[in-house]
């Protein structure tokens, strides 16, 4: 559906991500075709730079699930973007997998927002897929279905997100008309929240399972995910 919703620049480098097919049939992901045939390039935003403190402060991105990291299994889901951004500290890459850019949120800790606003500087496609690191089950079809809904261009909806079969927002698993996030985004962006973001804008949900939204931001989630993996 399609409703209005009331109202530090990061160092860059490369890190492995998955390539586009190996990845995802590791994954036993179905329906990547569809994304590889997508006209309009797109990049991918990766925010892995959080405190993880309900983990107890462990480095969130690292954990494993299904034998794979958390941050390899949500750079596997947007292989197909011409440039994925990944902000927060550097991970070791994955051998033989392709390149990704790196970011850094200033201050470190500022917050998904802060973290978006210094991946954005390095995003030059017209959409751009924004995703949490701890996102183990989503996909290239579930991306593929966010870039589908902002395909429209200016006429069209300009975000994006999937939606729990509880109706509740993803905040961080969304597509943004580029240049609707770079004209949301706060001069201090630090410590302000997604939701905020949305104030005024068209935004379409887009419905996913409850493995899909899963979020392990906790260990109960994380052990959820493991079980399921």
């Amino acid at each position: 559906m399609t409703a209005p919703v009331p109202g530090a620049l990061g160092a860059t480098g490369t890190q492995g991500a998955p390539g586009a097919q190996g990845f995802q049939g590791a994954l036993g992901v179905q329906g990547f075709q569809g994304a590889q045939a997508d006209v309009e390039p797109w990049d991918a935003l990766v925010l892995a730079g959080g405190a993880a403190r309900r983990m107890g402060g462990d480095d969130k991105a690292a954990l494993s699930v299904g034998g794979a990291r958390l941050l390899d299994r949500v750079l596997g889901a947007v292989a197909a973007a011409r440039t994925v951004v990944v902000v927060g500290p550097r991970r070791p890459p994955v051998p033989g997998t392709r390149a990704v850019r790196w970011a850094r949120e200033d201050p470190p800790g500022g917050g998904p927002v802060a973290a978006i606003a210094a991946g954005l500087r390095l995003v030059t496609a017209t959409r751009v897929v924004v995703l949490a690191v701890d996102l183990p089950f989503l996909g290239a079809p579930e991306v593929q279905g966010l870039l589908d809904a902002v395909a429209a261009g200016p006429g069209g909806p300009q975000v994006a997100l999937l939606s729990d079969p509880a109706q509740r927002p993803q905040y961080l698993a969304a597509a943004w008309r580029t240049v609707t996030l770079r004209a949301v985004l706060p001069v201090d962006p630090a410590g302000r929240s997604v939701r905020s973001l949305l104030a005024g804008q068209s935004v379409r949900t887009v419905a996913a399972t409850e493995r899909v939204c899963l979020d392990c931001d906790d260990p109960a989630a994380l052990a959820v995910a493991r079980a399921w993996a």
